[in-house]
């Protein structure tokens, strides 16, 4: 048997969550006054691009509506809008992490997978090759950058 030694693994695993008073974290992530501790890396007029605290891969962006909505359907055009702009600056904001392409999407109701009801967007960014057996097997993911090292390098790309 092989051993895996993902030593910085821990600075992911010990990572604050959400705040069990923390209900509606879409909502209430904006108000914190830290965005770094939000992991919010850009804010529009309408709505704000963060990382995933449980990203798919390095650099999984959350595109999100300030107005609490469920559906697409809910937004005005204006926050459609600004919310596809956000989207398309997450995508430009990920080109320093050098992927090969993306996933963008929204789950939208209980039965997509949807684990928040606020609507929100996906951005993933991917690499030819990264998929691995550790999903299918042991049913983990392997994240080899902490969500604060991708916060610090998208906000300075954001600066440059």
């Amino acid at each position: 048997m092989h051993q895996l030694h993902p030593y910085w693994r821990m600075d992911y695993i010990e990572a604050p969550r959400y705040p069990a008073s923390m209900l509606r974290p879409f909502s209430e992530l904006p108000g914190l006054g830290d965005d770094r501790a939000a992991l919010i890396v850009h804010r529009s007029a309408l709505s704000y691009l963060l990382l995933n605290r449980f990203p798919y891969n390095p650099g999984h962006l959350l595109a999100v509506p300030f107005r609490e909505v469920a559906d697409l359907e809910e937004l005005t055009a204006e926050e459609r809008s600004d919310l596809m702009e956000e989207i398309v600056r997450g995508k430009r904001m990920l080109a320093v992490l050098k992927p090969d392409g993306f996933n963008v999407g929204f789950n939208l109701g209980s039965a997509s997978g949807g684990s928040i009801a606020h609507l929100h967007a996906h951005i993933v960014p991917r690499w030819t090759g990264d998929t691995n057996f550790m999903p299918v097997v042991g049913h983990t993911r392997i994240l080899p950058q902490s969500l604060d090292a991708v916060w610090a390098r998208l906000t300075q790309a954001t600066k440059a």
